[in-house]
């Protein structure tokens, strides 16, 4: 389950005993993804897929855009047809 640790300024999910995240910051609207995480061992698994599977729905439900700074946050929205229109 998706963690927001406001505290921290990201998104978590925890895998295992591992963590993948995604730092963010919030403007007025938007969702701007600095960074996405995973850790060596999960690489490759698909967690950083289902971390930002949570945090399209987490804006959407929010009724925020999503500012992909971070490469991978970019990609992984611009691949996925059903979230492409919360890109800022």
């Amino acid at each position: 389950m998706l963690h927001d640790n406001v505290e921290r300024g990201r998104f978590e999910l925890q895998v295992g005993g591992d963590v993948v995240f995604a730092t963010y910051r919030r403007e007025p609207g938007q969702l701007v993804i600095s960074h996405v995480y995973a850790p060596p061992v999960l690489r490759g698994t698909g967690a950083a897929g289902r971390l930002m599977e949570g945090v399209a729905a987490h804006a959407r439900a929010e009724g925020d855009r999503i500012v992909p700074l971070c490469g991978y946050a970019r990609a992984w929205l611009r691949g996925h047809r059903t979230h492409r229109d919360l890109l800022a």
